[in-house]
């Protein structure tokens, strides 16, 4: 795979692992970095997602693929990489930025590039662990979260910024407003884990599940590692504490960063046919689970022939397929049941 690939945000956590990893599986790839800081390294790009203007530098290096890794709230990126016909991935949105980074695209006459949305929960390889999206009526993601992990400071801010909002899960295609942390029960989790506490919690994978794959019913639920905190999360919300904490205070809540542990989600999926259990586990934790599935998806760009237009990433993959592609990893684990 020889291609020219910016990685906007390429300093921060996920977008350093991200460069690391491709460089290494991909040593004849161009890999810049685009960042706000400025440097005199030949392959660092001086970019302000927020500034249109400071993008005219990408066509100046001929990128042909775009991986977005920062928040940029004015969709300038996107609008740039349509307007120059340059491929793009997005692994940052949450939901309602999402809808609306969708709705811009999808309101292109004729796109004369690929678009990824890759938003969903570790870079949105949810989907691809269900084994009949046409037929299934029913998916319920449950995800363990450990305090020891590490995290970027973008998963800091989303959660300070969205904790007291309101959000959507799907009842039989009816939006159902519910608020993170709360309607609590027991889920029994796999590799020893056991039973915890899990809790409403919002990712995009509701809305592509449910508007994009037309599946009835979807609900995410998560739990941390930590009983103590997962139960004063609830407490928090019930009260309505986030509510009157400053989201200077909500960020300095959230920002606990632990120096890299495990991390498991599991994916139950019903057909009328039966259910399936789908359950994975990284041992190098969620930032790097998250920064190789990207990298799968570049390499799938780039070593598969695409029509232009939208794809959410497990759309870029057949049946199986990105089951087996995670798996040549040996830190992931991911087995597959039927209940």
């Amino acid at each position: 795979m020889q291609k020219n690939i910016l990685i906007i945000g390429g300093t921060g956590l996920i977008g350093a692992t991200i460069s690391q990893i491709l460089k290494s599986r991909n040593p004849d790839c161009n890999v810049f970095i685009g960042s706000r800081k400025k440097s005199n390294s030949a392959n660092r790009i001086t970019i302000d997602v927020m500034d249109y203007t400071t993008l005219s530098e990408i066509s100046k290096q001929m990128i042909d693929l775009i991986v977005l890794c920062v928040n940029d709230k004015l969709n300038n990126v996107l609008y740039y990489a349509i307007d120059n016909q340059i491929d793009y991935i997005d692994i940052t949105k949450p939901t309602p930025d999402l809808t609306e980074a969708f709705s811009i695209a999808g309101n292109e006459k004729k796109l004369s590039s690929k678009i990824v949305f890759s938003s969903g929960w570790m870079a949105g390889i949810v989907p691809g662990f269900i084994p009949d999206l046409e037929n299934s009526r029913k998916v319920e993601l449950f995800v363990y979260y450990s305090v020891k992990d590490k995290a970027g400071e973008s998963s800091a801010h989303f959660m300070a910024e969205n904790v007291s909002k309101p959000f959507l899960r799907y009842q039989e295609n009816q939006p159902v407003t519910i608020r993170h942390f709360l309607d609590s029960e027991k889920y029994d989790f796999a590799f020893e884990i056991g039973k915890r506490q899990v809790y409403n919690f919002d990712v995009p994978d509701l809305f592509i599940l449910n508007t994009i794959e037309k599946i009835p019913t979807v609900s995410v639920k998560m739990t941390y590692s930590s009983k103590v905190v997962t139960r004063l999360l609830g407490i928090f919300q019930s009260v309505r504490l986030f509510d009157r904490l400053s989201l200077k205070n909500r960020r300095l809540l959230f920002s606990a960063n632990g120096k890299g542990d495990k991390t498991t989600f599991e994916v139950l999926a019903s057909t009328t046919k039966g259910m399936t259990k789908t359950v994975l586990l990284s041992d190098n934790g969620q930032s790097e689970l998250t920064a190789f599935a990207t990298v799968l998806h570049i390499e799938k760009l780039g070593s598969t022939s695409f029509s232009d237009g939208i794809y959410f990433s497990h759309q870029l993959y057949k049946s199986n397929e990105m089951i087996t592609a995670l798996a040549t990893n040996k830190t992931i684990k991911i087995n597959t049941f039927k209940l």
